[in-house]
C-alpha cells in the first residue's frame, strides 16, 4: 500500500512541476491571489448573510448548515493533514511559492475543501447559481495550485472531501433542522 502512495505522490509532483512551468505568468497576477484569498473564510460569511437577506427562509437554513458543515470540515481536514504530513510543494521541491500557506501540511487543500463544501450547500438552496458556486470553488482550488502551495492531488482530494461533506450535511442535518423548526413552530 505504501508503494502505490509513493507512486501517486511522484506523479502528483510531476504534474505540479508541469503546471508550475506553464503558469509563471499567472502567478504574479493580482487576481490569482484575490481568488485564493476569497477562500479564506470571510467570503463564505458575507455571501451567506447576503443570501439570508435576499431569501430569509432558504438563507437561514443555509447559514445553519454551513455552520454545521464547517464545524465538521475544519477539524477533519486538520486531522487528515496531521496524520498524513505531506510537505507543501515549496518545502519539498526547489520552487518559490508566491504566497506562504497558513499551515505546514499540504494534503488535502483546506481552501478547496471549504470552497466545495460551500458550493455544494449553496447549490442546494440556490440551484440557479450552481454554475457560479462550482466555478468559484474550482477557481479557488486552481489558484492554490498556481500559487505553489498545493499539488494537483491536494486540490482533487479537497474537492472530493468538500463535496462529500456537503452531501453528508445536506442528507443528515437538513432533516434534523427541519424537525427542529417544526417543533419550534408547534411550541
Amino acid at each position: 500500500m505504501v508503494r502505490w502512495l509513493a507512486t501517486l505522490s511522484r506523479y502528483d509532483q510531476q504534474w505540479f512541476c508541469w503546471c508550475s512551468e506553464r503558469s509563471q505568468s499567472f502567478q504574479q497576477q493580482f487576481w490569482i491571489r484575490w481568488v485564493s484569498r476569497s477562500g479564506d473564510g470571510y467570503v463564505y460569511a458575507i455571501v451567506a448573510c447576503l443570501l439570508y437577506l435576499t431569501e430569509p427562509k432558504d438563507g437561514s437554513v443555509l447559514l445553519q448548515l454551513l455552520a454545521l458543515g464547517f464545524a465538521i470540515e475544519v477539524p477533519l481536514f486538520i486531522a487528515i493533514k496531521r496524520v498524513l504530513k505531506r510537505a507543501r510543494p515549496y518545502q519539498k521541491l526547489s520552487i518559490q511559492a508566491v504566497i506562504q500557506a497558513h499551515d505546514q501540511f499540504s494534503f488535502p487543500s483546506g481552501h478547496t475543501t471549504a470552497a466545495f463544501l460551500f458550493a455544494g450547500l449553496a447549490a442546494s438552496f440556490f440551484p440557479q447559481l450552481s454554475w457560479l458556486w462550482f466555478s468559484w470553488a474550482t477557481a479557488v482550488g486552481l489558484s492554490r495550485l498556481l500559487l505553489g502551495v498545493h499539488y494537483p492531488g491536494d486540490i482533487v482530494a479537497g474537492a472530493l472531501l468538500g463535496t462529500a461533506l456537503a452531501q453528508f450535511v445536506r442528507s443528515y442535518a437538513c432533516e434534523f433542522l427541519l424537525e427542529c423548526r417544526v417543533l419550534a413552530t408547534a411550541i
